[in-house]
């Protein structure tokens, strides 16, 4: 019976455990065993490895998080640890191997792949910035998160006429912040693929307030600056009372929306029928609402972009 490996890597995105689940169910239908590697590339370097059955995610589809778990691996980042993760799998009776991560999480399976392992990616980070796919498991749901966050903090800011400052994740990508920013009416969106000025936003807070608002949000991208900073710059241009919130973690926390279980299971199941077809060295993804694949070259050779239009939609909403 052919062999196919699973493991989770780098930070943790709501709507991994739904992939697993659809993977390994779909797997054993199809006669493959499905083997768990436990604590991501780490594990595969500790050989953690158990066989999964249908019953071990008959209670996981609903969870956020990965009940695989997720882990560093600084050894992995060699080339003499990435042989040994390819020994290990060989070793095992694993020719196959399903990694569901970000960017460097893809690079790894694509190492694999050169040493004779067929790797399978699929795109599992909140922040939306893998290419050649629209949407990204979590990301769903956290914009869902974020929304609910600022709609509390308005709350209080209203209150006290105050001016909120909500930085959310994304490094390199705002498509949190541009969404979640959208979808929560905020008064101003900081992206780090766009310039901004700070006085200029400030001047137009301002002037909102001197009309009879009484309270504004400004979301912010962490990878565009910190809520910390941001906020007394804010209060010192045009001296509203400001305060700073950082969201941080709880953006990966949460039961995944059904747009992300529907969405990963629909990946799980496909990336079984890539198996069968013996498709391999590729990710999956979601492009007008039908799952694809790509391989891992074209994919890291592929401009992230942040959603132009939708920017333009926020600049003329505001």
């Amino acid at each position: 019976m052919k062999k196919i490996g699973i493991l989770t890597s780098g930070g943790d995105s709501q709507g991994m455990n739904s992939a697993i689940r659809a993977v390994v169910r779909t797997g054993i239908a199809r006669g493959f065993e499905i083997i768990g590697i436990k604590r991501g590339y780490k594990g595969l370097m500790e050989k953690e490895f158990s066989k999964l059955t249908s019953r071990d995610v008959g209670d996981i589809l609903y969870r956020g998080g990965t009940f695989l778990q997720s882990a560093r691996s600084e050894e992995f980042r060699t080339k003499e640890g990435q042989k040994k993760g390819a020994y290990n799998l060989k070793e095992a009776g694993i020719d196959t191997l399903i990694v569901i991560g970000g960017d460097g999480s893809y690079r790894g399976a694509a190492e694999l792949q050169k040493l004779g392992i067929k790797t399978y990616g699929m795109p599992g980070t909140i922040d939306n910035d893998i290419p050649l796919t629209d949407y990204t498991i979590g990301f769903d749901t956290t914009l869902n998160v974020v929304m609910d966050a600022i709609g509390n903090l308005r709350d209080t800011m209203s209150s006290h006429e105050r001016v909120s400052v909500i930085e959310v994740m994304g490094r390199s990508s705002g498509d949190i912040a541009i969404h979640a920013g959208i979808a929560s009416g905020v008064d101003a969106i900081l992206v780090p693929e766009l310039p901004w000025d700070l006085k200029d936003i400030s001047r137009k807070l301002k002037e909102g307030f001197d009309q009879g608002k009484t309270h504004s949000i400004v979301v912010v991208a962490e990878g565009a600056g910190k809520a910390e900073e941001i906020a007394p710059l804010i209060h010192e241009y045009c001296g509203l009372d400001t305060r700073p919130t950082v969201l941080g973690h709880i953006q990966r926390g949460g039961t995944p929306s059904a747009f992300d279980r529907v969405f990963t299971s629909q990946m799980g199941h496909k990336v079984i029928e890539l198996i069968e077809n013996d498709i391999h060295g590729v990710a999956l993804g979601i492009e007008k609402n039908e799952i694809t694949y790509h391989s891992f070259e074209d994919i890291f050779t592929a401009d992230t972009e942040l959603k132009a239009d939708l920017y333009q939609i926020f600049k003329d909403l505001i």
